[in-house]
């Protein structure tokens, strides 16, 4: 078959579902290639062919690899320098002494080192601070993981959003091709042009099988001679206008093979993994595209080498693989439209007529195979219509069904099966565990848990409800387990959430309960706990569950629901949680205390000192004046003139004898309270008593009697022993 032989015209293809446009093209997914039960087929084929180039797309952009390289290079360049200069030092200090010491083999060793040390440390600390500035990036990236759970969600995450933006990203390189092309230099083709190369289109596609053919644009450059292959386009050079049709009808099918195939999808999915290199990698390809100049590179290593070298060794070589695929794939084309030969002379001319068709392509799809391997390849193949020599060796016969691989190449009923399976254990899996998270591990647990410690008076179950901080210190707190355990102590009842407000990793719930019979309202502070449970579930626990309560100093006998508060001799503070409280003190003989009812809330703080206030006990008030009169009386019985440790005595009368002492009436002394065990007695002068005093003295006229009255007034210091009250007066000297 050769080349001027007549064909059937060839339309360009317009899909079934495509509605045709103003300029008779068709829709926005005109000129897709044919063969292909639908567009979404289409791109599929092209995305899931080369998983290589979309890892390490995805490796190079979402894993920061510039930064890690950047990072890596700088503290190998600083640990290399830095070991230059002291590593000598440093391997001379770790020679033993008595090597060191040794005659003529001590000074040669220790010259070695000091030689060669710097030359070792640098290496050795270049490699160590390389690898470390590697792996920093990594370790900062995930630091925040809890579990290996987290961790490959946080990587299932990453790699659903790399391969969102690829789609998106290759969507909008299908859909917007036709603009981007003009915008970039493409035209149409002149009727002159048209003429020329539009029958050679028709018949390459003819012979390929192809119902259609792409939509043809033309860049105005007479040095070069090139096509270049998009997803629903080719764009060819004038240059190429100027070579013999034969070669032109090899170039065209080699363009074809990629259209058919859809080889720009997979570039373009490639390109869009990486979207957030590509933008950086843009700006020095286009500076070195648009300023080709020594300086111009050189500037642009300078200030994006790790972009550049992230591309070239990390990038490119997994995507190579796919274009070399496809290159020769491509040069299949040209033997099944019958010009095997033609395309061997272009390639034995070394014409390149495919160049990259982005700056991302400079990087990634540039890499043609070699010209001799090309022709190579060539010569083992021939295509089915072709009758073989006899004495030409055997080649694999090549047809359309070969080349194309069918309708859909990309059989997917068993990854299909597979994945639907895996997302469908997903599914489950991930129902079944938020069910578990809404039921156990939402704000309103912990708000929950929380009032039900309470309510069931658990120091080890509200332990687990609050901060990891306190947790502990909650727990061996005995003083607060007795005080919610005492029969006294009111906890919240008739609990009820009424809303619950979140900001991210903090909540506030708003509460309401009753305290005895009195309701509340309230808020309650909340914040997501840092670690998961089971590598999966991450609850909350409430902030400020526990309150101090202040104390104040030495508060003897002090008992708050009962339980008896250690005395200290200065403030002190007592943990408490939400509930109502009896502040009371340890009865005894002298005085009591009266109730004091305290309310804590969530939020409470303490601004008044919890102390017993001591009251003297009725009882306590005739106990006491009795043992004054009982004391009263014993002074009365004494025959003297000062009756030992008495509040009263004769003065006036040195010859005083048979002396008596009666109690007319006894002093109504106050009592003032020191402490719960402790009071303070004293006489007003309007309370003094009087005792009578009488006996008989020498006096001129010899023996006078005499009677005289006497004020009382009493003072000491009541205490209690065990149960008995005790009266101490003061004692004059």
């Amino acid at each position: 078959m050769t080349g001027n032989s007549p064909l059937a015209p060839v339309r360009p293809s317009a899909p079934a579902g495509d509605t045709p446009g103003p300029d008779g093209t068709g829709g926005r997914l005109a000129n897709r290639p044919p063969g292909y039960p639908n567009a979404i087929v289409w791109l599929r084929v092209g995305i899931l062919r080369d998983w290589r180039g979309v890892l390490g797309s995805f490796i190079a952009a979402w894993f920061y690899v510039p930064v890690a390289l950047f990072n890596a290079v700088v503290l190998a360049a600083v640990a290399g320098i830095a070991l230059a200069f002291t590593g000598g030092g440093l391997f001379a200090d770790l020679i033993p002494d008595q090597v060191r010491d040794a005659p003529i083999v001590g000074r040669l060793v220790s010259s070695f080192m000091e030689q060669s040390g710097g030359a070792i440390g640098a290496f050795v600390g270049a490699g160590i601070a390389f690898l470390a500035g590697l792996l920093m990036v990594p370790i900062l990236r995930f630091g925040g993981v809890d579990s290996g759970v987290s961790l490959i969600a946080q990587l299932a995450g990453m790699a659903a959003a790399a391969i969102l933006v690829g789609v998106l990203y290759t969507l909008y390189r299908v859909l917007f091709e036709h603009r981007l092309l003009r915008v970039s230099g493409a035209r149409e083709l002149s009727r002159r042009e048209r003429e020329l190369i539009m029958p050679i289109l028709h018949e390459c596609a003819e012979r390929l099988g192809l119902p259609g053919v792409p939509r043809l644009l033309v860049e105005d450059d007479l040095v070069s001679t090139n096509a270049r292959t998009y997803a629903r386009h080719i764009v060819v050079t004038t240059g190429l206008l100027t070579d013999p049709r034969d070669e032109i009808a090899a170039l065209l099918s080699h363009e074809l093979v990629h259209w058919r195939t859809g080889d720009e999808i997979t570039s373009a999915f490639v390109r869009g993994v990486g979207l957030p290199l590509v933008l950086v990698h843009a700006v020095p390809t286009w500076l070195m595209r648009k300023f080709p100049h020594p300086a111009t590179n050189l500037f642009v290593f300078v200030f994006f080498w790790p972009v550049l070298l992230t591309m070239k060794y990390l990038v490119q070589p997994l995507h190579r693989a796919d274009v070399r695929a496809a290159e020769y794939r491509a040069d299949l084309g040209a033997v099944v439209t019958g010009r095997t030969e033609e395309l061997r002379a272009i390639l034995e001319r070394r014409k390149s007529f495919e160049s990259g068709r982005s700056g991302w392509d400079e990087a990634v799809c540039a890499e043609h195979p070699p010209n001799e391997l090309r022709l190579e390849r060539l010569e083992t193949v021939r295509a089915g219509h072709e009758p073989s020599a006899p004495e030409e060796p055997p080649r694999r016969v090549i047809g359309t069904k070969e080349l194309f691989g069918g309708d859909d190449p990309v059989d997917l009923r068993r990854p299909a099966v597979i994945g639907g399976v895996v997302l469908l254990s997903f599914c489950l899996i991930s129902s079944l565990l938020g069910i578990v998270q809404w039921s156990l591990f939402r704000p309103e647990a912990a708000v929950n848990g929380y009032f039900s410690a309470l309510a069931d008076r658990d120091v080890d179950d509200l332990a687990g409800w609050l901060s990891p901080e306190i947790e502990a210190t909650v727990r061996n707190d005995t003083l607060l387990a007795e005080l919610i355990k005492s029969t006294d102590y009111q906890p919240p009842k008739n609990v009820d959430i009424r809303d619950i407000e979140r900001d991210d990793d903090l909540a506030t719930a708003k509460v309401s309960f009753d305290l005895g019979e009195i309701p509340v309202e309230t808020e309650v502070m909340l914040r997501r706990d840092e670690d998961s449970t089971l590598g999966v579930f991450k609850g909350w626990h409430v902030l400020g569950g526990v309150f101090a309560l202040t104390v104040a100093a030495d508060q003897e006998g002090l008992m708050i629901n009962g339980v008896s508060v250690p005395t200290s001799p200065q403030e002190q503070t007592v943990r408490s949680v939400p509930g109502m409280y009896v502040v009371t003190a340890a009865s005894n003989p002298l005085s009591e205390v009266a109730p004091q009812y305290l309310t804590v809330l969530p939020g409470y703080m303490s601004e008044t000192l919890i102390q017993a206030i001591p009251e003297l006990k009725p009882a306590a008030h005739d106990t006491i004046q009795a043992q004054v009169r009982a004391y009263l009386d014993e002074c009365a019985r004494q025959t003297v003139a000062a009756p030992q440790g008495c509040p009263f005595r004769l003065s006036g009368y040195s010859s005083a004898e048979n002396i008596t002492w009666k109690i007319i009436s006894y002093p109504e002394p106050q009592i003032e309270i020191l402490g719960p065990t402790a009071a303070r007695l004293s006489t007003p002068y309007e309370g003094q008593g009087q005792a009578e005093v009488s006996g008989t003295y020498e006096s001129y006229f010899g023996k006078d009697e005499f009677t005289e009255r006497r004020s009382i007034t009493v003072t000491g210091v009541v205490t209690v022993t065990g149960d008995e009250l005790t009266f101490q007066p003061d004692v004059e000297e």
